[in-house]
Order: C-alpha cells, then sequence, then structure tokens
C-alpha cells in the first residue's frame, strides 16, 4: 500500500533484510500517485565527540550510499517515470550525532521532528532493524512513533534463520574479549592452584564467549580505544572502593546515632553518559555506594533513592558521571557540569516537592535541591508506583 502523499522515512541500518526493505520502499513508492520522496535515515548512536566516531560516521554514510545504488538500478528495473530522476525522489542522511540520544523515545522524537518537517506521514520499518547491538528497539520505537501520529508499517520481507543471523553476529573480536575477561576471572577466582583449573578454566570461558559474546558486546573491540578504557576503569575501581569506604562509615554513623537522623528521598537525576553499558555502570555504581540505590533507569534519567542529604549531595554533585564518561570516553568528556549545575535534578518524593506541587516554598533541610520545573508529568509518576 503506498504512502499517503508518497512520501516514505525508512529507518535504516546494516541489517540482513535491509536490502530487500529499500527494495520494497522503492516498489511502494513508484506506485505513489503525487510527491514521491524517499528517505532514508541512519540514526546515531553515537556523539561526534566519543571515541571512534568518525569510523561509525563513515560506515554509516557508506551504507546510504549503497541505498542510493540499489534505489537507481530498482527505479530502472520497474520502468518508473524516466523524466524523474532518483536522485530527486530519494533522500539520505545521518542523524543524532550532535546529542545523546538514550531511549526510543528520543530516537522517535528525532524522528517525528523530521518528518513532520518533510510532510512525512509514514513510516516502513525494516523487520531486522535494531538501534543499538542486539537489544533490539523495534517493538518500543514503532509505539512511540505511532503516539505522535505516524503510520508505522513493517516491510514485507523474509527474514534469514535464527541460525543464519547467529553466525553474522558472532565475531573473532568479541569473542576473544569476552573469552579473555572470562578466563582470567575464572583463573582469579581458582588461584592459579594447577593444570586443571587452566583447563577447565579454558573451557568454561570458551563456552561463555561462546553463548554471551553476541549479546554483551555490541560492536568489535578496537584499537587503542579498549585497551584505553581498560586502564581507566583499572583508576576508577579504587576510587569507587574508596567512595564506598567513605559512604559505609557515614551511614554507620547515621545508624548508631539514638535520634537517627536520615532523610529519605526519591530523586530523578538526568545523566549524560550515553546508551548501555555507559548508563549500566552508572547506575551500578550508585547502588554500590551506601546511601544511594538506584531503582530504574529510563532513557537518560536516574531513579535513584538516597538515604541521607549528604548522600543525595554527592549524586547531584556528578562526580560518579564524570568519571564514567572519563572510562568510556576520555579526559576531555568528563569535563562536564554537574547534575546540579545543569538544573537536572529533582526530588520526587518527601515535603520538598510536596511544597513544590503545593506551590509554595519547602522547610526541608537547605542541603536538599528540587528543579522540578525540568520535570515531567511522565517523571512523577514514579513517586506512585
Amino acid at each position: 500500500m503506498p504512502a499517503e502523499n508518497g512520501r516514505l522515512l525508512v529507518p535504516v541500518k546494516n541489517t540482513a533484510t535491509v536490502r530487500k526493505t529499500v527494495a520494497n520502499a522503492v516498489a511502494r513508492i513508484t506506485t505513489a500517485e503525487r510527491d514521491p520522496e524517499l528517505h532514508f535515515v541512519y540514526l546515531a548512536t553515537w556523539r561526534d565527540d566519543d571515541p571512534g566516531s568518525t569510523d561509525r560516521y563513515a560506515e554509516a554514510t557508506a551504507l546510504l550510499d549503497r541505498i542510493e545504488v540499489w534505489c537507481r538500478y530498482d527505479f530502472e528495473e520497474t520502468g518508473y517515470d524516466e523524466t524523474i530522476s532518483s536522485a530527486d525522489v530519494v533522500h539520505t542522511t545521518v542523524l543524532g550525532r550532535g546529542e545523546y540520544l538514550f531511549g526510543a523515545d528520543d530516537y522517535a522524537e528525532l524522528l517525528f521532528e523530521y518528518a513532520e518537517e518533510r510532510g512525512i506521514e509514514t513510516v516502513l520499518m525494516d523487520p531486522e532493524y535494531s538501534l543499538v547491538g542486539r537489544s533490539t528497539l523495534h517493538q518500543p520505537l514503532d509505539f512511540e512513533l505511532e503516539a505522535r501520529g505516524l503510520t508505522v508499517e513493517e516491510a514485507p520481507v523474509d527474514r534469514p534463520s535464527r541460525r543464519q543471523r547467529f553466525a553474522q553476529e558472532l565475531s573473532a573480536g568479541r569473542f576473544l574479549f569476552v573469552f579473555g575477561v572470562s578466563y582470567l576471572f575464572y583463573l582469579v577466582l581458582g588461584g592459579f592452584s594447577g593444570l586443571f583449573d587452566v583447563i577447565t578454566g579454558a573451557v568454561s570461558a570458551a563456552i561463555v564467549a561462546g553463548v554471551l559474546s553476541t549479546i554483551t558486546v555490541d560492536r568489535d573491540p578496537s584499537f587503542p580505544e579498549t585497551p584505553l578504557r581498560i586502564l581507566r576503569l583499572a583508576v576508577y575501581v579504587p576510587y569507587l572502593f574508596i567512595e564506598i569506604v567513605k559512604s559505609n562509615l557515614v551511614i554507620a554513623s547515621v545508624i548508631l546515632r539514638p535520634s537517627m537522623p536520615i532523610k529519605p528521598r526519591l530523586t530523578r537525576v538526568r545523566v549524560y553518559v550515553g546508551p548501555g553499558v555507559q548508563l549500566t555502570t552508572l547506575a551500578n555504581s550508585i547502588t554500590l555506594t551506601p546511601g544511594t540505590l538506584t531503582v530504574r533507569a529510563r532513557d537518560q534519567n536516574l531513579y535513584v533513592h538516597s538515604l541521607v542529604p549528604s548522600a543525595r549531595d554527592g549524586l547531584f554533585a556528578g562526580s560518579l558521571e564524570r568519571w564514567v564518561r572519563f572510562i568510556f570516553y576520555g579526559r576531555e568528556a568528563a569535563r562536564i557540569a554537574s547534575p546540579e549545575e545543569r538544573g537536572d535534578t529533582e526530588i520526587l518524593q518527601g515535603p520538598e516537592a510536596d511544597a513544590v506541587a503545593d506551590g509554595g516554598v519547602s522547610d526541608g533541610d537547605s542541603n536538599d535541591h528540587n528543579s522540578s520545573d525540568r520535570g515531567t508529568a511522565d517523571d512523577r509518576e514514579v513517586s506512585d508506583e
């Protein structure tokens, strides 16, 4: 079924079915009665200042160049109106390079803005389309696009079998990386006690790498970025350990006081560390530090329960956020304003939140913060969960 006004938006990535999706899009657009336009969009899951961004952008543009060639060929095969050049019909672009995009809502909003500016009403989805690694966001992305009034359809193309997809995604680089980490972990736990541990460790690590390397690492390790990240992580671990010890002492002193001077609050912090493993590292680091517990991660928002004001102050100061950015992106990326300075913090539960909801001023502790003017109704739903 052709698009209503002959304009079609197609998010693309290098999948096993992208070629067939392009052919289907061309076939649909050739039946449009007016305004034939095909827009192929590559959504960037990186930022220009991230390590390896140049190579990833080159991969994206190479795919878009191939798509333009495929379209010219398909237009010729279908005998489309020769007076209309495929260059006038086919448009390609990379979106999202200059900002962090974390979840389906962010990606959908970017696509919606692009479609609205160009009068596009229909989005054609590649059935194998996945934004980040193996963690497909296809279904929620569809939902978010439809919620914004766009018509979303899946290209009716044959998918490869599961065995074919697994074989294509398993790579030597990811396998060796997961194998090395698993093997070293096994030997450390075993204490390097003998030949038996060496052999069983290698077998166990090979099994783990074969099963999990395609889902634990979303792209191949690269040089020198991966070794540098490992070194920066080695520097971060002692710092995190010291913070854990300090927080333990603070919480212990609070618990031992007869008055129990705790002020539990549920807070929201908007962070800028990147999706996937970066966000997971930050969320787990916060949870490992006594006095704070990450209860939910939604897009770039972390919902954290804090027990005492000092723990909340440390969270809003953003030291862990800067360290995680340092691990994955280097020293320059760590130079970022704190969530408090950016206005990206909000207290969702407690006297401060109640006072703001009533239009008054909080009588709470002066160390508590509230930036509820940046919150959304959707964020506030957490306080009722």
